[in-house]
């Protein structure tokens, strides 16, 4: 395996991690919905004043069980964007719907809002925007055409923690939310997730839901006298080992935040001269959009040209990667999709490249990274790299 002095992605450990996993097994309650689980979801439910949250062993299953919740039966249509991370659509398909997916727009990989109302038709149940990068959807005219067609709205944050929509948390705007505690992400537990549930239709059930469709928390709580089994569902609720980890990270919220903030400026600033030259297009932050830095990102030319940076890079031990291919294409669902040309999902999955970006990412590895790519695209290595490429 290859091994890269500056990776791709490091996880952060705030050094309470382990003595938080030792304090939940000493407590004797490790499986699920216990004291660190309780901490996480009221850590969530101050700060960001979402109505109830629920711990998930994933964003995948935060997205599962916003697609039971929302009813999702076969012949509904939700739409999703294209250029996204297989579960946006997955979670949905599972629940037999029909996947239309949307375009994104010409400014960043979000979904182009211009085209969503076309997309809409009486079998339409639901519209997942991804806020991409944590980067805000335009989410009143998303809520304003919900509202019109009396459709379902639900947030894929996966990568959109602690981010903000004209100041309102990212995930508390539509009537469910799923977020994502993966490694790569800013705050993480391994593997991790949360459904946020902004609508009080669907609190009760939720709970049951997450609790293996029986209605133990309520049990629990003194509520019935006994539980059982009383609807769908399935074991999405992360053991207390998991949310002790998460919850040390949480505690360091605001420390985590400042440092990926400061590191996406810094590239932000070091690399805006040469994309002011048309090298390559730097990411575009809507003036509705909060920042959380999630990751950085340049929009190259072409995929040669992606292919070739990431090919510098690599041979100088950096890890930088491209990111998703278009969901229409992909060789499960492209005999399934529409025929519609989605142009600029396309353009992102063939030339978007993610550089490295975690809170240990030292300014000085910043400037290792920018002048290999500033080397790169000086006139005399460029014209003779596209020469050797364009051989290929």
């Amino acid at each position: 395996m290859t091994s890269f002095t500056i990776p791709y992605n490091k996880p952060y450990l705030s050094g309470n991690e382990t003595k938080y996993i030792v304090d939940a097994v000493k407590s004797g309650k490790i499986s699920g919905n216990g004291i660190f689980t309780q901490r996480c979801h009221q850590f969530f439910q101050t700060r960001y004043r979402f109505p109830k949250v629920l711990l998930t062993t994933s964003c995948t299953d935060a997205l599962e069980m916003a697609a039971i919740l929302a009813d999702i039966q076969p012949g509904d249509e939700v739409i999703v964007p294209s250029y996204t991370f297989v579960s946006t659509a997955l979670a949905f398909v599972r629940q037999g719907a029909s996947i239309v997916f949307a375009d994104s727009s010409l400014e960043n990989p979000n979904l182009d809002i211009r085209q969503l109302e076309a997309l809409i038709s009486p079998r339409t149940k639901a519209i997942v925007p991804v806020h991409y990068a944590g980067v805000a959807c335009n989410m009143d005219p998303i809520m304003a055409l919900a509202n019109r067609y009396n459709l379902l709205v639900i947030e894929d944050a996966a990568q959109a923690i602690d981010g903000y929509y004209k100041g309102k948390p990212l995930g508390s705007i539509g009537h469910l939310a799923a977020f994502s505690f993966h490694e790569t992400k800013n705050i993480i537990s391994g593997e991790g997730g949360m459904l946020v549930i902004n609508d009080e239709r669907f609190f009760r059930r939720a709970e049951i839901i997450w609790e293996k469709g029986t209605n133990r928390s309520e049990f629990f709580r003194g509520e019935v006298d006994t539980y059982g089994w009383v609807d769908i569902g399935s074991s999405f609720l992360p053991s207390e080992i998991v949310s002790a980890f998460l919850y040390a990270q949480l505690e360091n919220l605001d420390d985590i935040q400042k440092r990926r903030i400061a590191l996406w400026n810094y590239y932000y600033q070091a690399l805006e001269p040469l994309a002011n030259t048309g090298a390559f297009r730097l990411p575009v932050l809507p003036d509705y959009s909060s920042n959380n830095a999630h990751l950085f990102y340049l929009i190259c030319q072409n995929e040669t040209d992606r292919s070739r940076l990431i090919d510098t890079l690599k041979a100088e031990g950096i890890l930088a990667v491209f990111h998703y291919l278009s969901l229409h294409r992909s060789h499960y669902y492209q005999a399934k999709h529409d025929g519609r040309v989605l142009p600029f999902a396309d353009t992102y999955a063939d030339c978007l490249v993610r550089l490295p970006l975690f809170y240990e990412l030292s300014f000085a590895e910043i400037d290792r990274i920018v002048n290999l790519i500033n080397s790169l695209y000086s006139k005399e290595v460029y014209v003779e790299a596209v020469h050797h490429y364009g051989q290929l």
